[in-house]
This record gives structure tokens, C-alpha cells and sequence, in this order.
């Protein structure tokens, strides 16, 4: 009997039930996901944290709050709302989605770490074995998707997932420009490869 300490892998079938699953019940009970906005959150909170201008309480803004920002202020001042008070739902989703990597890689056995660590096929066949070449362009298309999520007003999991579920057309729009997209940049990365 496997060792119940130890982390198993899901298959892509078994993973994509149980993510949609928990967006279904994340939109009937809470609010639909969303996380790269909480990355402007993140920004607020520490340019607030060195200057007293950036969110100040305002009576007549919707939230109670109000920005010179643009961005900060839009809605009603909901964002600056939050990076004023910054403990609240989307938050704290976000941290417990580090926290929840964090443990689900302790959880793994020393073999599939191991595992884990080495590039794959695909990348070294194209890339080679660097791994801090492998960092960087992870880093970097990090960047990117999020500086595209921020553009398109939503990341993969707000706009696609959760606005898919709740069949906004936006959701359908991102969704058909992210795979648009996505597609032929794969084929020009990984072209020859079966």
C-alpha cells in the first residue's frame, strides 16, 4: 500500500473534473475566480505602503474609498477598497494558492521531486538542459500571460474558467484568443517534433 504521506499525480482527465468542480462551486457559493487582478492588489499595497496618497477614504466613492490612480479607482474605488484593506476573499485565495503549492510539494515523495526537477523531453530536445535558461523563459512568459490578462481586463481563470461557466461572452473571446494564439506559437517553438 502506497505510503498515504505521499502526494500521487492525477491524470489530465482526473484534474480538469476536479478544477472544474471547485470553479462550479467557487461560482455558486462565493464568487467567480479570479487571480491576476490580485497582482495590481499586491502592487497597491506596497506603493500605498510608502506613500499616503495612493488610497484615501472617500465618503461619496461607492466603496468608501477612492484613488488618484485610474486603474485604483475605477468601479466605484473597489480596488483601492481593497488594497486599503487587503485581507478579504480574493486575497487570500491567491496566498492559499501558493500555500497550497507549497504543501502539495512537500507532500511529494523524494522520487517524483527528483523528477520533477528534470526539464522536459520536449523542452531539452529544443532547448537543451540549462536550467536557468529554462527559469528565464519561464519568467518571462509569466510576464507576459500577465501582462495580457491585465490588457484583456482578466487572467485565464476569471475570464475563461469562471466567465466560460457563467457563459459571458468575454469568457468565449479570451478563450478563442488565448488558443489563437497559444496554437501556432507552440508550432513555431516545438515545429518538427511529432
Amino acid at each position: 500500500m502506497k505510503n498515504i504521506l505521499f502526494q500521487s499525480q492525477w491524470n489530465w482527465q482526473t484534474s480538469g473534473i476536479a478544477l472544474g468542480i471547485m470553479f462550479l462551486l467557487a461560482v455558486l457559493f462565493v464568487k467567480p475566480i479570479g487571480v491576476s487582478t490580485q497582482f495590481v492588489i499586491l502592487d497597491g499595497i506596497l506603493w500605498n505602503a510608502v506613500s499616503d496618497q495612493v488610497v484615501v477614504e472617500d465618503n461619496s466613492a461607492k466603496s468608501g474609498y477612492a484613488s488618484p490612480n485610474a486603474y485604483l479607482n475605477k468601479s466605484g474605488g473597489k480596488y483601492a477598497k481593497s488594497v486599503a484593506n487587503p485581507i478579504n476573499y480574493s486575497f487570500i485565495f491567491v496566498l492559499a494558492m501558493v500555500a497550497g503549492g507549497l504543501i502539495a510539494r512537500r507532500m511529494q515523495s523524494e522520487k517524483d521531486v527528483e523528477a520533477d526537477m528534470v526539464a522536459p523531453p520536449v523542452w531539452r530536445e529544443r532547448f537543451g538542459d540549462s536550467d536557468i535558461k529554462r527559469y528565464v523563459y519561464a519568467f518571462v512568459g509569466g510576464v507576459l500571460v500577465l501582462f495580457g490578462a491585465r490588457l484583456a481586463g482578466g487572467c485565464t481563470s476569471g475570464h475563461m474558467m469562471s466567465g466560460m461557466m457563467q457563459t459571458s461572452l468575454s469568457g468565449y473571446l479570451f478563450a478563442l484568443g488565448t488558443f489563437a494564439v497559444a496554437m501556432p506559437v507552440a508550432i513555431i517553438f516545438y515545429k518538427g517534433r511529432d
